[in-house]
């Protein structure tokens, strides 16, 4: 009998735990928490009209928060990323980044760090082999060059492209300015030459550029030129 009573005890609270880990999750705000059968999606936290009598009162997915740059480790584990754990080793994390700037502080960064989502691109076979990379911007989201480097919505050839706004001075005498070269900088990629407030782009090349020195000389490649003397603006685009 006592055998009997001990079984039948386990069958209550197997039930009870089955039970009780359904009602972590809820399908459309359904009281009774139901698989959603054949369906792709595995939660859907979206209001439904028929249980709530309103359209209304869907819930939203909170994304962790996180400063990428104290992010160093995927674990402390030592089965961390084997194939029984993570098989992906964490491609396609997906984490809410609150650092306005520097770099991840594990795998490669796409750049430099914006708030916002963020996720782990790796293919590569390892823990830290991956890189982060922002996740895209609605399409009407404008990007703003300003005079600290900038991630611009492009890529050439999948290498981003940064921009910076800065100013150089004109002699009046002399085709040479200095335009220094930003931080990392391999190639310049675009430049325009422009008058702040006057609605004038002057020029979108120059003659030559030592990135190395920021020594630059106006004009087109088959002419130099001088401006007048005076401050002129410019927006550098360039490839790291």
């Amino acid at each position: 009998m006592k055998k009997l009573t001990n079984k039948f005890l386990a069958v209550v609270l197997m039930t009870a735990g089955v039970s009780f880990s359904y009602a972590q999750v809820r399908i459309v705000n359904s009281s009774s928490n139901t698989a959603a059968p054949s369906s792709s999606a595995f939660i859907d936290a979206s209001s439904n009209v028929s249980v709530n009598n309103s359209t209304n009162v869907g819930k939203g997915l909170l994304f962790p928060r996180t400063d990428l740059t104290t992010f160093v480790n995927f674990g402390f584990s030592s089965t961390t990323g084997i194939p029984s754990n993570y098989p992906t080793n964490f491609d396609g994390l997906i984490v809410y980044n609150t650092a306005s700037s520097g770099v991840a502080g594990v795998g490669s960064t796409q750049g430099t760090l914006t708030q916002g989502y963020w996720f782990y691109e790796n293919k590569s076979g390892t823990l830290n082999g991956g890189t982060w990379k922002p996740v895209a911007a609605a399409a009407n989201t404008k990007e703003n060059i300003l005079t600290t480097e900038t991630v611009t919505n492009r890529q050439i050839n999948s290498a981003q492209v940064y921009g910076i706004k800065g100013t150089f001075a004109a002699s009046g005498t002399s085709t040479s300015v200095t335009i220094p070269a930003p931080t990392g900088m391999t190639a310049m990629y675009a430049i325009t030459i422009y008058k702040a407030g006057s609605n004038t782009v002057y020029s979108r090349e120059l003659y030559s550029y030592d990135p190395a020195t920021g020594a630059a000389v106006t004009g087109s490649p088959s002419m130099s030129v001088v401006y007048p003397n005076g401050t002129y603006d410019y927006v550098l685009e360039y490839l790291k």
